[in-house]
């Protein structure tokens, strides 16, 4: 079975040593992908206090940087957004932030019909309030 590690220009690195992608056959897996800004790091929406602790971030900001993200990774890996079959969603504050979320995903998740589980979490790598872990099939 023919195997491809996909890494993209488009997207901000990982933050560990692995790839953005891996490509096995008709599927395509994404590391888990955050909202932080290609280049630069920084996380849109998010203010930091002087000790560089998170004081208050948008939602909203973050969940559309993330989208951004994955549909870079998308299609560098060969993919589209509606090849997506699953979604891990990774929320920091389910409370608060899955109404917005589930809003926001409706919006741009309409047709596209991929599975989904979302679960809180105490926190992620970096000072943000969201990650997706995406599966896509783009066919043999």
């Amino acid at each position: 079975m023919e195997q491809h590690i996909i890494r993209s220009r488009n997207a901000p690195e990982p933050v560990g040593a692995y790839p953005h992608a891996r490509r096995v056959g008709g599927f395509v897996f994404l590391s888990g992908v955050g909202p932080r800004l290609p280049g630069s790091g920084e996380i849109p929406g998010t203010q930091f206090d002087e000790q560089g602790n998170v004081v208050a971030y948008d939602i909203t900001a973050q969940v559309l940087s993330v989208f951004r993200n994955v549909r870079a990774i998308l299609e560098t890996a060969g993919a589209r957004w509606e090849d997506i079959v699953d979604v891990t969603v990774f929320l920091t504050n389910m409370k608060r932030d899955f109404p917005v979320f589930n809003k926001l995903w409706q919006e741009h998740f309409e047709g596209v019909n991929a599975c989904r589980t979302t679960i809180e979490v105490g926190s992620l790598p970096t000072p943000i309030a969201v990650e997706l872990k995406v599966i896509a099939y783009v066919g043999t």
